[in-house]
């Protein structure tokens, strides 16, 4: 039976057997890690962390804090220790105050129904001559998708496109944000 499927599959024998014997084998023990004979004991990395929090020190990084400690003639432990002991209290993080910015929250407008919120476009269509554009500019309804107003021109500019003075308020415009023009402000 394991002949024939040996062969059909085309490995050998051998081969299947050394796989099953490894997949048998027992996982090796994974041994803990010696420590180093010149590790800091536990009262000396409790001195090193109660030095880390002291006031003066509790802004700065552990670098500058090393660096102070040498200019007083003091030296508990390389810089990358230090970042140890911290990280073993789960401290290792941006130790000055810093300013948290608040989440952008992207303005979400909701139409329910028609001519609460239009979206505008300024689309390039080729010319008649290579190099030449004409520039349609154009106001959708965002809930029926209808055409309200569009205008073609030879240039690009905010200023030429005037909506239609029957538009939604110019907060409840929207516009593609890789456009060139500043929003149009729309009259009513």
């Amino acid at each position: 039976m394991i002949a024939a499927a040996c062969t059909a599959l085309g490995l050998s024998r051998a081969s299947l057997h050394r796989r099953q014997a490894f997949r048998r084998r027992p996982l090796a023990a994974v041994r803990a890690r010696p420590t180093p004979k010149r590790a800091l004991a536990a009262k000396e990395r409790q001195t090193v962390l109660d030095l880390l929090r002291e006031p003066r020190f509790v802004d700065l990084a552990p670098a500058e804090v090393y660096a102070s400690l040498l200019d007083q003639g003091v030296y508990l432990c390389s810089i990358r220790t230090m970042y140890r002991i911290l990280a073993e209290h789960e401290e290792v993080r941006e130790r000055r105050r810093q300013l948290r910015r608040p989440v952008y929250q992207k303005p979400e407008l909701l139409a329910e129904s028609p001519n609460q919120v239009w979206s505008w476009d300024i689309t390039k269509l080729m010319g008649p001559a290579k190099w030449s554009y004409f520039y349609l500019y154009v106001i959708i309804d965002i809930f029926s998708r209808r055409v309200v107003a569009w205008q073609i021109a030879d240039a690009e500019s905010a200023a030429l496109f005037n909506p239609c003075s029957t538009t939604p308020s110019s907060s409840m415009m929207s516009s593609p944000a890789n456009l060139p023009c500043m929003r149009i402000a729309a009259a009513r």
